[in-house]
Formats: structure tokens, C-alpha cells, sequence
């Protein structure tokens, strides 16, 4: 087993131990620090920073720093510049919503724990075949959900590929997406909407996160 499959190994039993991962787009390092705070406070030991705004790198940085045992990882990963923009800022691993074979490529050369997304059985087979056995199911609803993501899993079984499924997870499917072993963990996109952070709705996302924390102990 090579360094970069071990890596794989390691994140999925990381992310095995935290079941939920909040999804985040933060604007600032403030609501950054403010929402993960909330989350370490919590137990929900995980979190997702985009790279779809420009401060993710230093809300990285500082969370990172902040808070040592949060999972802080980094999400829209998508070129090798962001990469290394992001294992620089301290994430302990990165993800994408598709497969890119550059950046898997260079993730595997430069041993960083990054986890394509796929939704299909043929990204599945190219992404394991470059050493990827942690990888992000997105857009899970929309590509079909629990139905699909059973079919897709069930020809790798022998593999020991685990799966993230992100994109449409809710409170209310969750728990169906836990119960499948080959799940490390699901991203949770409804744990910091935009506009919950933008208005400052700290108490409802505290809410959330208890209730999350509940979910993924089941």
C-alpha cells in the first residue's frame, strides 16, 4: 500500500468517527471562527470551508490554529493551485465536487488526503485506479440519491472504497445514508446555510449542530 492509499484510509476513518460534515461558504475569517467555535463546542468535530469564497485559505489558517482537534478540511478543490493553497492553510484533507485526474495526480505525488467526487461507476474505477479509496458522492440527491449510491457501491464492495454523499442531504435522509457501511460520513450543507451566517442566526445554527451531533450518534 502506497503512502497516498494509506492517507486515503486514515481520512475515511477520520471522517468514519465524525458522520456528519458541516459544508461551509464563509465570507470572513470572523464567521468562520465564530461558526466552528460553536461547532467544537458542540462535538461536531469536522468542517468543510469552500473554496467558493477568497477567504477560505485564512479561514483555514485560523481555525486550524483555534481549534487543533476540529477535522477542518477544504471543499470545491479544483485545480492544483488550490491544492496546495489549501494543505498549506492547515486542512487535513480536501475534496471536490468531480474527478480530476491533475489534481488526484498531484494530491497522490505530494501525499495530501484529497477525495474526488464522482457519481458514476466509470469516475469510480478511474479515481481507485490512481489510489482513491475515501471519495465525495455529489450531487447525491440529484444523481439519485440512496438508490443510486446502493448500485454504484454494490460492484466495489470487495474494494474497501467509502463514500462521502454530499448535495441534498438533509435531517430528514441522513440517517439512510449513515446506515449504508460503506459511508464514511455525509456533508451537511443544511448545518450553515449562507444566509443563517449572514444574518447572524448563531442560536439556530447551534440548534442545528446539537440536533446533528444526535443524528450521527443515531
Amino acid at each position: 500500500m502506497s503512502c497516498f492509499q494509506e492517507l486515503q484510509k486514515q481520512t475515511a476513518d477520520a471522517l468514519s468517527a465524525i458522520r456528519i460534515v458541516p459544508v461551509l461558504a464563509l465570507e470572513s475569517v470572523e464567521d468562520g471562527v465564530k461558526i466552528c467555535e460553536i461547532f467544537n463546542r458542540i462535538g461536531l468535530k469536522g468542517a468543510e470551508i469552500t473554496f467558493r469564497t477568497k477567504a477560505a485559505p485564512e479561514v483555514i489558517k485560523e481555525v486550524s490554529n483555534q481549534f487543533p482537534d476540529l477535522l477542518v478540511g477544504a471543499g470545491t478543490v479544483l485545480n492544483v493551485y488550490d491544492l496546495h493553497r489549501a494543505f498549506a492553510a492547515g486542512a487535513k484533507f480536501a475534496v471536490a465536487p468531480g474527478f480530476n485526474p491533475t489534481v488526484v495526480k498531484e494530491a497522490a505525488r505530494c501525499n495530501f488526503a484529497f477525495s474526488p467526487g464522482i457519481c458514476t461507476p466509470s469516475e469510480v474505477e478511474q479515481a481507485f485506479e490512481l489510489g482513491c479509496s475515501m471519495l465525495k458522492f455529489f450531487p447525491a440527491e440529484a444523481a439519485g440519491g440512496i438508490k443510486m449510491l446502493s448500485s454504484i457501491i454494490a460492484p466495489y464492495k470487495h474494494l474497501g472504497i467509502k463514500f462521502m454523499p454530499t448535495g441534498g442531504v438533509t435531517t430528514a435522509n441522513a440517517q439512510e445514508y449513515l446506515a449504508i457501511p460503506q459511508v464514511a460520513a455525509v456533508g451537511g450543507t443544511w448545518l450553515g446555510k449562507s444566509s443563517d451566517i449572514k444574518e447572524g442566526a448563531w442560536d439556530k445554527i447551534e440548534k442545528l449542530a446539537a440536533e446533528a451531533v444526535q443524528l450521527a450518534r443515531g
